[in-house]
């Protein structure tokens, strides 16, 4: 999507070059346009992915072929951390950890926070994340949340796969 407002705004730059060095209108207001429409385009995709739109879930898909809503949901256990607190970090085994290191599927993390999620964790609870791939949150320091373990849900996953 990104790349289709790219080629827009580059296509309303192109536009406002004749615009400028010819006295015909039709050049600027072409430029305008296309500058609107990929304001349009963004505004249609932000819309989209906006966070606990329930329609966005269905239109993810993971490296598997499995829809976001097909997922394994994770109940969170009742000593879930209060939402000021960190979540404590989840126990990952050596095998795990390998086999999380070649992973690409996605998790959530939070600005300054120090932990990695799955979409379904209860402790995010409506909170602005990021989505990374799993193998890039481990290289930028991120660790697994202990309430819904990341680590052992996406093996398990991709075992099963």
């Amino acid at each position: 999507m990104l790349f289709v407002v790219l080629l827009l705004v580059l296509a309303a730059l192109g536009l406002l070059v004749p615009a400028l060095t010819t006295s015909n209108t039709i050049w600027a207001w072409s430029s305008v346009g296309a500058s609107v429409l990929a304001a349009l385009v963004l505004a249609w995709d932000w819309w989209r992915r906006r966070p606990g739109d329930p329609a966005a879930a269905t239109q993810s898909v993971d490296q598997h072929g499995v829809a976001d809503d097909q997922q394994v949901v994770v109940a969170a256990p009742a000593d879930t951390p209060p939402a000021d607190e960190e979540p404590p970090e989840e126990d990952t085994d050596a095998a795990d950890l390998l086999a999380v290191t070649d992973l690409v599927d996605e998790v959530r993390v939070l600005d300054e926070r120090p932990r990695y999620h799955l979409s379904s964790c209860s402790w995010l609870a409506g909170r602005p994340t990021l989505g990374l791939p799993v193998q890039e949150a481990r290289q930028l320091g991120f660790t697994p949340c202990g309430v819904c373990t990341p680590d052992g849900v996406l093996v398990r996953r991709s075992r099963s796969a």
